[in-house]
Order: C-alpha cells, then sequence, then structure tokens
C-alpha cells in the first residue's frame, strides 16, 4: 500500500542518513591502441543523495544515464573517480583490506539478470552460504540453517536446496539472489532493475517479497528501475537521472503530484493510465540523448529542452531546494 506523503515526510524527518553520498563521479577512461587516454566517458558526474534507515530511495532515469553505474560504484564493485559516500563517519571511498571487507557485509546487491548473477557449477544451497563462508560467520552447520532458513522466506523449499541454476525459473532465481543478499545481515541492499527481466505476472510477486524483507529486517533499499510505475509503488523518494546528474529529488508522492524539471514532466506523462478512455497530454521529448563523451555546456537536458534559454546553454543549474525536500536542478522551475 503506498504511504501518504505526510507519512513519508515524518518518517524521513525521525531518521537520520545511512548513506550520504556527495558528489559522487564516475569517468570511464577512453585509450587508443597504445593505451594512451585520449578523453572520458562521463558516465556519473557530482550526484548527491541520502540514504535514509529502513527507507527506499528510487533511482529513475533513461537507459544508459548512469543509474547501475551509480549502484555499484557506492558498493566500490567499480571504483569511484571522484566523490564521498559516508557511512557512520567514515568514507567507504577511502577504506582498503580489513576495513573495506567488514563494510561490504553491510552493503549488498541484487542483480538485473537472476540467470548471469548466479555460478551455474554452483548449487543454491552454497551460493547463499558463500558470503557467510567468506565472512566467517558460523560453523559449516549454523551457515546451512540459516541459509535454508533465508531461502524458506523467499518462496524456496528445503528440498531444493542442493539443486543448480537452471533448473529453477527467472522469477525463482531472483528469489534465490535476493536469499544471498541477506545472509549476511545488510543493512543497505541496491536493487540493480531486479525484477526488470521478469515477467509482469511474476514481478508483482517479487515486488510484495521485496516490501516483506525489508520490514522484516529493517533494510534500507536503493532501487534502480526505468518503470516508474515500480518505482513509485516502492520508493518513499525518487531521484530523477540524465546524463549522469540527478536533475530532479523529491519524495515520491511529491514528485508525482508536482514534478518540476522538464525531464521528470516528460517521463511522467508517458506512464500509461489505467483507463483507456481517460487522457493525458504526452510531453514529447526531441532528439537524441547527447554523448556522456562530451555532454552539453550548462545544464545536460537543454538541448531536448523546449524551454531552454541562453543561460541553461551557457551554465549548469545548481540544485535548489524549492518546497520541503524538493530539490531540483533547473533555471526556471519557479516558472
Amino acid at each position: 500500500m503506498l504511504q501518504s506523503h505526510l507519512e513519508r515526510e515524518t518518517k524521513q524527518q525521525t531518521n537520520i542518513p545511512l548513506l550520504e553520498i556527495r558528489n559522487l563521479k564516475k569517468y570511464f577512461p577512453i585509450t587508443t591502441t597504445l593505451g594512451k587516454t585520449k578523453g572520458f566517458v562521463k558516465s556519473v558526474d557530482g550526484v548527491d543523495f541520502d540514504l535514509y534507515e529502513n527507507q527506499t530511495l528510487g533511482l529513475v532515469g533513461e537507459s544508459g544515464c548512469g543509474k547501475s553505474t551509480t549502484g555499484r560504484t557506492i558498493l566500490r564493485l567499480i571504483e569511484p573517480t571522484d566523490g564521498e559516500a559516508i557511512y557512520q563517519g567514515k568514507n567507504i571511498f577511502q577504506l582498503k583490506g580489513k576495513a573495506l571487507k567488514q563494510i561490504r557485509k553491510e552493503f549488498q546487491i541484487v542483480f538485473q539478470d537472476p540467470h548471469s548473477s548466479l555460478d551455474p557449477k554452483m548449487r543454491i544451497g552454497d551460493a547463499v552460504m558463500e558470503p557467510m563462508k567468506i565472512h566467517h560467520i558460523g560453523t559449516k552447520k549454523d551457515r546451512m540453517d540459516r541459509a535454508m532458513e533465508l531461502l524458506r522466506k523467499v518462496g524456496i523449499r528445503e528440498d531444493q536446496f542442493y539443486r543448480y541454476p537452471h533448473e529453477f525459473s527467472g522469477g525463482q532465481r531472483q528469489r534465490i539472489g535476493l536469499a544471498r543478499a541477506l545472509a549476511v545481515n545488510p543493512k543497505l541492499v541496491v536493487c540493480d532493475e531486479p525484477v526488470s527481466a521478469l515477467d509482469v505476472s511474476i514481478q508483482s510477486q517479487v515486488i510484495n517479497l521485496l516490501e516483506e524483507i525489508q520490514e522484516q529486517f529493517q533494510l534500507t533499499y536503493l532501487f534502480i528501475s526505468h518503470d516508474l510505475s515500480v518505482v513509485r509503488h516502492m520508493a518513499d523518494q525518487i531521484c530523477v537521472m540524465y546524463l549522469g546528474q540527478i536533475v530532479e529529488r523529491a519524495p515520491t508522492d511529491e514528485l508525482f503530484t508536482h514534478p518540476l524539471h522538464p525531464y521528470t514532466q516528460a517521463l511522467l506523462s508517458a506512464i500509461p493510465l489505467p483507463n483507456p478512455k481517460l487522457k493525458k497530454e504526452r510531453i514529447i521529448i526531441k532528439g537524441e540523448v547527447p554523448s556522456p563523451i562530451d555532454p552539453p555546456s550548462g545544464c545536460v537536458f537543454h538541448t531536448r529542452c523546449s524551454y531552454a534559454t541562453a543561460l541553461c546553454k551557457n551554465e549548469r543549474p545548481q540544485a535548489r531546494e524549492l518546497a520541503p525536500g524538493h530539490i531540483v536542478s533547473c533555471h526556471l522551475a519557479e516558472s
């Protein structure tokens, strides 16, 4: 059930950030055949947001905008180019060795493709036990008992403990991936397009499971998706990304009711209405997404924005809070 805007806002105000992301950048070098760097793909370019305990932050945008790179960089599956990720007073981007390994227990990920995220040669029981073995948690019997318990919680029977990934459907494999992520009692789970590869009939089951697990284990989610309908159901707050930057951030109900950035308005206008007799104005974005190798000057969206002015072309807009918790990067947001 969707929470009201007031409930979400109150929840945010009574919690402190679990993780603070500041000026996160990830540039991928472009090299010649001789190994010389001739440029960079600016996949993530100065991202800021906070993740609050026991909440879900949705990260949405077009394919290639940097959503998945953001999530993987936070987990240090990809090393950042610049920025900070503050957790319990420490910048996790500066941690090494044992300190980094200890922090890794707190952050886990559920990948988009449930098939490729599981080792085809490893039984699912061993896959769930592996994180506990790496972090030296419990005895072998303790790990097996916990793995069986987690698999039961996500809807996998005990008699399937010794089966291989290929013996399960896509939805079941995603459940196994979730059980594996829960094995080390994490605080934050990055859900990277967790239902996009599943049939529509299975998507709702996995979404409901994610919500049940979040409440039971007191988890914080970074929920990455291009499906705004799913994000609206899951998220307490939403960040809208475009070309490596966050252009708008707001509580979910506030964003859907009062979108301020032209890009957000266009995305929301594309959501189909459940009643075919109802009609709404569709905002069509013209042109192609610019290359992240050479992003536009000023506002990165100005090349496709029908409201763009000379100021938009020459000066990058600063993020401004125009309503409680509603932050937008647009020169013309007030008008």
